[in-house]
């Protein structure tokens, strides 16, 4: 398939939009890819149009593919005995040998994508991905994995780049996951995919990190069988456009699912956590905490839906809250909380709240010696620090210490 046969499903293609079918037609993909692209193809590039993406118009930040900037440096490190996998911006690379209960298999060709006419990034990632040199792996886990998996992802100074990630957990199994996303390509798309058996278990923590030049979507999806436990905490710091976008499905009976995270956006940096969970089986249980902190020029959104089906989503117990501090004058948080429940035997709660630090508190420590200063990053540091609780033990110290960084306008900023 040619080029001047994909841009008729185009509708006024920007520039941007032109070199991804270029790019695409290049890579002489299968049935499933060319499938995905179609799919994309419907819309292109997310807009301001699409009612889920209003806030976070990627066609109006990639008007054309460029070159990202230097990956970010940054002070995070793995645990020293964790499993470590890469991707330079191209393709992943991994240990020969490996523990017990886990494989890893590079994958060419198309994987189908069940949700792609729901998630336009998650679509155009598929179709850009299944090429040699490997950029998609198959991660199979089939037992207790003894040491933390640790992935670093970065752009290598592209223009664009595509990465996918499909987690099959066994039966009972276990895994501990650290994903470090640092930037680095003027457009990165990133699948990540989970599927999870009975009584399987995830507890992934995620940090990014990246600059004004990068626009980043990370699309992650879960389908959770019975009695599944999936634990996920997010520490943001965005980019030109950064969306972390997590799609998870209750489809077993007892299964539970966490979903916290924190976004801090200095000035010229956006960042958007969206998330959506169906409830489609009975008595599961979801917590969602997300905290966000934003500077003077910095922009944070944060959308969540829990959709509860009226037959199979009885006795769901879900919780979602948002809690945002706007800390100059000039800061932009945009929310939407959304519950959507057909169910009449559930406990679901939500709540969303913007404001500034308790003028009250910030007098009380002044009075005691702190520079004012001093006290807004403690402060601060409090409230966003709950929602990383759950993070690592390996790595939650490190992401507090760049909350830490960060408050104290200390982190370098590109």
């Amino acid at each position: 398939m040619t080029a001047t046969d994909l841009l008729p499903a185009l509708k006024n293609p920007t520039e941007a939009e032109r070199q991804l079918v270029d790019l695409f037609s290049a890579y002489n993909g299968d049935e499933n890819q060319r499938r995905s692209f179609d799919i994309f193809a419907l819309t292109g590039l997310p807009h301001r149009r699409m009612e889920q993406w209003k806030w976070s118009d990627v066609r109006q930040a990639v008007t054309s593919l460029q070159d990202g900037s230097a990956n970010r440096p940054s002070d995070i490190s793995a645990p020293d005995e964790a499993i470590s996998i890469e991707f330079d911006g191209q393709s992943w690379s991994f240990p020969d040998e490996l523990p017990e209960g886990l494989g890893i298999f590079p994958r060419t060709g198309g994987h189908d994508f069940g949700q792609a006419d729901r998630l336009p990034m998650g679509a155009l990632t598929a179709a850009m991905t299944g090429h040699e040199p490997a950029d998609t792996l198959i991660i199979e886990v089939s037992g207790k994995v003894a040491a933390p998996l640790s992935i670093t992802v970065r752009g290598g100074a592209r223009s664009a780049s595509f990465g996918r990630l499909v987690f099959i957990l066994r039966e009972e199994s276990h895994l501990d996951l650290f994903e470090h996303y640092s930037g680095g390509a003027g457009l990165a798309s990133y699948l990540v995919e989970f599927g999870l058996a009975e009584k399987a278990q995830v507890s992934r923590t995620i940090l990014q990190e990246a600059s004004t030049k990068d626009v980043t979507a990370i699309t992650s999806t879960a389908h959770l069988a019975a009695e599944a436990n999936f634990e996920q905490t997010t520490l943001a710091f965005g980019g030109k456009l950064t969306r972390i976008e997590t799609h998870l499905e209750h489809k077993g009976e007892n299964a539970k699912a966490v979903l916290n995270g924190a976004y801090l956006a200095a000035s010229g940096y956006h960042v958007d956590f969206t998330t959506h969970v169906t409830h489609g089986a009975e008595s599961c249980v979801t917590k969602q905490l997300t905290k966000g902190a934003v500077a003077d020029g910095g922009r944070g959104i944060f959308q969540g839906k829990f959709l509860v089906p009226r037959t199979v989503g009885q006795f769901t117990d879900a919780d979602m809250q948002h809690q945002a501090l706007l800390l100059d004058n000039g800061a932009e948080i945009f929310a939407k909380p959304e519950l959507e429940i057909y169910a009449d035997d559930v406990e679901c709660e939500h709540g969303n709240t913007s404001g500034q630090l308790d003028d009250e508190a910030l007098f009380y420590m002044q009075q005691r010696g702190l520079p004012k200063t001093e006290a807004r990053a403690l402060l601060t540091e409090a409230f966003i620090v709950e929602a990383l609780e759950k993070a690592q033990d390996g790595i939650r110290e490190q992401l507090i210490e760049a909350t830490r960084k960060f408050l104290r306008r200390e982190r370098e900023q590109a």
